[in-house]
């Protein structure tokens, strides 16, 4: 019976102590990633192993650049487009929660996250793109500790460097060369708008550039930049 009962005890702490090693192993990383650039990404290993199923050569195209030498015209565009209260919220839009919850609850499962950018990066460095209220859980956790490690301007350079952008295609630098054939730094308003308007569907919008409502989303979020707030 004893030698039972410290079996039992091991068996309950155990997933106390995974889970404080799961914590510990992705608080280092994110203080690592406050100071040093990542190479590499959770999002992006996936697609680059996707991409080796199909080409054993596929490489993916991201080159780094620092915060300043991205268009301001971009900043303000995915601003615009993705989390209108970035600068000012704690990293949750509870507004934009609530309102994707009433989504899901009216179609029956899981079909919006209301995500801010600090949320959406948590995903990007370290999650997969599985729609799960588990899933969601993890990301907040992570959202925590960049938000209270990171400065804004330090999460919104990482974002704007390592999101998906196209089929292969991540970061500001190489999505304004794939598409416009021009530096980050040389973004024009309307090209901004035209990328920040693929960031939430950017493999479909690289198959089809000239779909209706990419126009249409590139408009209102023209519309919307002049009162974009930037870190």
């Amino acid at each position: 019976m004893k030698r039972f009962g410290r079996w039992l005890r091991w068996g309950l702490l155990a997933p106390f102590a995974l889970a404080f090693l799961w914590l510990l192993w992705l608080f280092l990383w994110v203080v690592y990633w406050g100071q040093f650039n990542p190479g590499t990404t959770r999002f992006m290993e996936i697609r680059l192993a996707e991409l080796r199923e199909k080409n054993p050569d596929a490489v993916l195209r991201q080159q780094w650049v620092p915060y300043a030498q991205i268009s301001v015209h971009l900043k303000r565009a995915i601003i615009a487009a993705e989390d209108a209260k970035f600068v000012d919220h704690e990293g949750f839009d509870w507004e934009g929660i609530q309102k994707a919850m009433e989504k899901n609850q009216k179609k029956g499962r899981f079909v919006a996250g209301g995500s801010t950018i600090s949320q959406q990066l948590a995903k990007n460095l370290f999650l997969t793109p599985t729609k799960s209220y588990f899933r969601k859980a993890e990301e907040a956790v992570i959202t925590l500790m960049l938000e209270n490690l990171w400065s804004k301007r330090r999460i919104f350079e990482v974002y704007l460097n390592v999101i998906e952008w196209g089929n292969g295609v991540f970061g500001a630098e190489a999505a304004a060369r794939h598409y416009f054939a021009v530096a980050a730094r040389q973004l024009g308003p309307a090209q901004a708008a035209r990328l920040a308007g693929m960031v939430p569907n950017p493999r479909f919008y690289d198959r089809n550039r000239n779909a209706p409502g990419l126009g249409r989303k590139t408009a209102i979020i023209l519309a919307r930049m002049p009162s974009a707030e930037v870190p």
